[in-house]
């Protein structure tokens, strides 16, 4: 599985990501590890748009970055992208999730300009 890490205050943030055929397979976490949702991005040929569909465990709040990230994600490969989030801190302040989502943004990015380079 292929590896990208960044921290975000007390947490380790890490992206994985493995092709199943030429779909992706993406999980990002953190913390203490888990599912706390899942999404799916579709990219549609004939449109030429990607869209994402969340699922999300109650009361986890990761559904914004899974479903964003799928769609970004199959948005640049034209391939369907599984995503699935799970971080968690005890005691989290809104600092620390406000910097999570920044940084699962940034390692999302990077992971897609690794597609555009190597893919």
């Amino acid at each position: 599985m292929n590896t990208i890490t960044e921290t975000a205050g007390r947490a380790e943030i890490v992206l994985e990501w493995e092709l199943m055929g030429e779909d992706y397979i993406v999980t990002l976490k953190g913390g203490r590890e888990h599912i706390g949702a899942a999404a799916v991005g579709i990219y549609d040929d004939n449109k030429g748009i990607s869209t994402s569909s969340v699922i999300s465990l109650p009361g986890h709040r990761e559904e914004g970055i899974a479903l964003e990230a799928a769609r970004k994600i199959s948005s640049c490969t034209h391939r369907t992208t599984v995503f699935m989030a799970g971080i968690h801190l005890d005691d989290i302040t809104g600092e620390e999730i406000n910097k999570i989502v920044e940084v699962s943004d940034i390692i999302v990015d990077r992971f897609i300009k690794y597609l555009e380079e190597n893919v």
